[in-house]
């Protein structure tokens, strides 16, 4: 209201300067460009290439966010960079620096550090708090996804302090740099630390209005409450966000729908997840879900091209993005019985969880060790690696990824006669499973559960084995014995296909989840 008196009163590019930032806090996306686009004008007509520059790139960042244009906005960002480039160090130049760096940070780290530490220099030398705290945070962003993880947590740090401190003025920058610090957290899996700064984050953007953040932040903390195994939480927030975004912000609704569709994909909701999947199709969170429900319907070899491809999004062994896509290769390439690949993408993992170090991460080696161990028919090292993984987990309230690590436990124990032992781990987990609402987490334990048989009783033909036919009791001694779908369709002179469709009905049949589950469950009952 005050700016547009001021505008009625007095067209001077402050003026509609202010009013862009006023329509920004209010999501009035035309209003927002248009009074931006005024004051551009009118700096330039005033000769003041400087702050003309300034309204550039934030156009170019209004229309990319709003409106998703990306050649729009590069043609807003080239605009910055003519006003500019020839002219003596200012604070322009930062914030050009920043718009740039906040949208290549996901591409190409090396060169968003690089702006970002221009951006807080030049924030620094002109006294801007804003670029500052900005360039700190990205910096810190940039230094995470490249895999130094202590020096940029400092960063990320110092910036949410500076940010949190009162010195700044454009509150929208506020929670933009709080959000990169929630979104380092969410990518190397320190929900700890982000559950501490979620909630604050969006409270902030809530008391003044900054719905952009709002929503963005309540779909990272959609996330952080997804781990933690409050999944109606998650899902009220989640709903939250996506009806804030697609009401204000369009183009960046997937952050909101790919969380809800991992959410669908832990529930055991399948066909949803794949559904809101296929809606964020180019974001490669989408994608690398899409792998592991390849991996929840059993087919490893979908899962593992689909993995290979979110891979080939991030290059360099340092990139932690790549952690996810390596979990799922592992799994995969051992299902198909391509054990010198698993062994490739597990000691690439095995060096960013070395690095990085939280608890989540470290597990999920844990975890990734175990699954080639038990491959490879090392069942002690499988059984210790998941023990390990099971500790590691006990301190956080990650009930789903405890409860899956019980089961695999539980699948090895079994085949070492530990019975009792392994009755007890299902059995807490089907508690959490049934709690959480993990449909498909239910139905295995369930199945596991049902198929213990007492020790000395292994061979009894009206056991679980029962239900598989002469053919697919054959397929899976050989399964037992490690042997390749390729290899049994030339021991038995039948087609490849063929065999993977016998190995699809056993593990339907017995309600396993993997070709290491079922060679489990072969030798526990005397095929093996």
């Amino acid at each position: 209201m005050c700016f547009e008196r001021a505008v009625e009163s007095d067209e001077s590019p402050e003026a509609f300067e202010g009013l862009g930032w006023a329509a920004y806090c209010l999501d009035d996306d035309a209003l927002t460009i248009e009074a931006r686009e005024r004051a551009y004008h009118l700096y330039r007509e005033r000769g003041d290439d400087q702050a003309a520059a300034r309204l550039a790139a934030w156009l170019a960042a209004d229309w990319a966010e709003f409106r998703g244009a990306g050649a729009v906005c590069n043609g807003w960002l080239q605009r910055a960079h003519r006003l500019l480039d020839d002219r003596e160090p200012c604070a322009d130049h930062g914030w050009l620096a920043v718009h740039e760096a906040s949208m290549i940070i996901g591409d190409d780290p090396a060169i968003a550090r690089r702006l970002a530490t221009q951006a807080a220099e030049l924030g620094r030398r002109f006294g801007v708090v804003e670029l500052e705290m900005l360039g700190l945070a990205l910096e810190g962003r940039a230094l995470v996804s490249d895999g130094d993880l202590d020096e940029g947590m400092r960063r990320l740090d110092e910036a949410t302090v500076l940010a949190l401190s009162g010195e700044a003025e454009l509150l929208s920058c506020v929670a933009w740099a709080c959000c990169y610090l929630i979104s380092a957290c969410e990518q190397v899996r320190d929900y700890d630390r982000a559950g501490q700064w979620c909630r604050q984050v969006g409270e902030f953007c809530a008391r003044h209005g900054i719905g952009l953040l709002l929503g963005v932040c309540r779909a990272k903390y959609a996330g952080v409450l997804t781990w933690q195994g409050r999944w109606e939480e998650a899902e009220n927030e989640v709903a939250l966000a996506t009806e804030g975004l697609a009401a204000s912000r369009p183009p960046m609704v997937g952050e909101a729908l790919v969380r809800l569709a991992e959410l669908r994909r832990l529930q055991g909701r399948f066909d949803e997840a794949e559904d809101l999947f296929t809606r964020c199709e180019g974001d490669p969170r989408a994608l690398i879900g899409r792998a592991a429900l390849a991996l929840d319907r059993r087919c490893a070899g979908e899962a593992a091209e689909l993995a290979e491809r979110f891979l080939r999004r991030y290059v360099g062994p340092q990139r932690i993005e790549r952690a996810p896509g390596l979990e799922v290769a592992v799994r995969a390439y051992t299902e198909l019985g391509e054990h010198d690949r698993a062994r490739e993408a597990l000691g690439d993992l095995r060096e960013l969880a070395t690095r990085v170090g939280t608890r989540p991460l470290r597990a999920a080696l844990l975890i990734a060790e175990a699954t080639l161990a038990s491959a490879g028919g090392d069942r002690t090292a499988a059984r210790r690696w998941l023990e390990d993984a099971v500790d590691v987990l006990a301190g956080s309230n990650a009930r789903y990824e405890i409860g899956r690590a019980r089961v695999d436990l539980a699948a090895v124990l079994a085949v070492d006669g530990r019975t009792k032992d392994a009755r007890s781990q299902i059995e807490t987990a089907l508690a959490d499973f049934r709690q959480l609402g993990a449909a498909a987490e239910v139905a295995r334990a369930e199945a596991m559960l049902g198929g213990l048989v007492p020790v000395e009783q292994p061979n009894r033909r009206e056991g679980p084995l029962g239900g598989l036919s002469p053919r697919e009791r054959e397929v899976l001694t050989l399964v037992a014995e490690g042997l390749t779908n390729h290899q049994i369709a030339a021991r038995l002179v039948v087609s490849e296909h063929t065999v993977h469709r016998h190995v699809t009905s056993i593990l339907r049949k017995l309600g396993l989840p993997s070709r290491t589950a079922a060679a489990a469950a072969a030798a526990r009952h005397g095929l093996a």
